[in-house]
């Protein structure tokens, strides 16, 4: 392992095995099938105890990959975030990482101490009090102990719980159990700092006490392995990224382009359609269905919308509204018809188009939620999502560029004046620039 590498995995893969009960899904079973069933289960038991296997209970037993083949190396001093949908292995490859499971293939290589916050209590001793758990951890870490009683302080402090430090942890509250943790983590000093989305236990003013401690961690030269769905958090701390998807990993690349890489991932399936498929339980004044496409260029593009409206009885006369959001749903604008908001009234079906000026947009997903409804008080029908769309030019011509998801969704139209050191005046003018 080169000097600068502190974290090499090689062809790392986990395998866990799963029991399905094949009885409780069959609704008739002769009894001869259920004696042979119980002895086969029996034997295979019997011969997992003896050879010091898991004994794994079901009638059938599936081999599950959580991790396959997964291979990066991560350098002294940065910052690299874990994403991948729920289920992708990324708490397994932070377990192994913590050596708290191990593999059953491949290699993984550290260079340091490791701390590691990966579950709420993870390493807390239930029956003992928060200062004998730090003593405890430091310990375990390696510390000796006028290392922990130089650090003691500074994180009874961090976490804020002076009050209830000599308190047995099995008292204390998820989110007090978070915030000694992650202090003793991270005041501990280790050379490498496992961290999982826990921090999101936690409440915001802590969370960005989180974050700024990891930013010292960082700046400090050592080095974080952190787990988020915080795409602002991730962008801000991060200087690369992996993508974990069916327990396969992505090449190590840097955060911005490992965020895109994941969320073009994540907004596949566009809808440019949406129908109803239930009838049942649903609003008297409700969408049955909606089209849309995208008309014209960047930047001047719209989004035609065709919907079709049911009212089950006479209602107030309503207005729709479209609200559109980026692909992690943070809304960009809401629009409103301009002309002729107010529709229905009368039972029976009616056809609605919707016109929609678009911002300029960078390129990316994009979904539209529909509201229906007499005034903003009261809500008809709201669909979240009806519509999803990706915008693929640039709102900028001639950019060569790429756009960044950190400086915004929006492309407006200003202008940029450049001056020289020599010359006072406006030796060059550029625009539309991105926001």
């Amino acid at each position: 392992m080169m000097p600068d590498i502190v974290i090499s995995v090689e062809n790392l893969s986990k395998r866990y095995l799963i029991g399905h009960q094949t009885s409780q899904r069959e609704r008739y079973t002769a009894l001869r099938d259920v004696i042979g069933r119980e002895a086969s289960n029996f034997v295979r038991k019997a011969a997992d105890l003896l050879h010091g296997r898991q004994i794994i209970q079901g009638d059938d037993v599936e081999e599950f990959w959580a991790l396959q083949r997964v291979s990066f190396e991560v350098k002294q001093g940065e910052v690299v975030g874990i994403i991948g949908r729920n289920g992708a292995g990324k708490s397994t490859l932070l377990k192994i990482l913590s050596r708290i499971t191990d593999p059953t293939a491949g290699k993984v290589r550290l260079r340091g101490r490791v701390g590691s916050l990966l579950e709420v209590g993870t390493g807390f001793h239930p029956e003992l009090t928060g200062r004998e758990n730090i003593v405890l951890n430091g310990a375990i870490l390696g510390m000796t102990r006028r290392e922990i009683r130089r650090k003691f302080d500074e994180i009874v402090a961090f976490a804020g719980l002076e009050k209830f430090i000599d308190t047995p942890v099995k008292r204390y509250s998820t989110g007090m159990y978070t915030r000694l943790a992650f202090a003793v983590a991270a005041h501990l000093e280790p050379e490498i700092l496992v961290i999982d989305e826990v921090l999101a236990v936690g409440d915001i003013e802590f969370q960005r006490k989180c974050l700024g401690k990891m930013s010292e961690i960082a700046k400090a030269g050592r080095t974080i392995l952190f787990v988020s769905h915080n795409e602002a958090a991730l962008r801000k701390l991060c200087t690369h990224g992996i993508v974990l998807c069916g327990g396969r990993a992505s090449p190590k690349q840097n955060i911005a382009a490992t965020l895109d890489a994941y969320l073009s991932q994540a907004g596949s399936g566009l809808a440019y359609s949406w129908t109803r498929t239930s009838w049942t339980n649903q609003p008297t004044v409700r969408f049955e269905s909606i089209a849309a496409s995208l008309d014209g260029a960047q930047p001047t593009m719209r989004l035609q919308c065709s919907c079709i409206i049911v009212s089950e009885q006479k209602a107030p006369l309503s207005l729709i509204a479209v609200d559109v959001a980026d692909v992690n749903g943070f809304p960009i604008m809401q629009a409103f018809p301009s002309t002729e908001p107010f529709i229905g009234g009368a039972p029976g079906r009616q056809k609605v188009e919707v016109t929609i000026d678009l911002p300029p947009l960078i390129p990316g997903i994009y979904s539209a939620d529909f509201w229906i409804g007499p005034h903003n008080t009261e809500t008809f029908d709201f669909l979240r999502t009806a519509i999803k769309f990706e915008i693929i030019d640039s709102p900028v011509r001639g950019r060569t560029f790429p756009h960044t998801r950190d400086h915004g969704s929006i492309v407006p139209n200003s202008m940029a004046y450049v001056r020289t050191n020599k010359d006072t005046s406006v030796t060059n003018a550029f625009g539309p620039v991105a926001s």
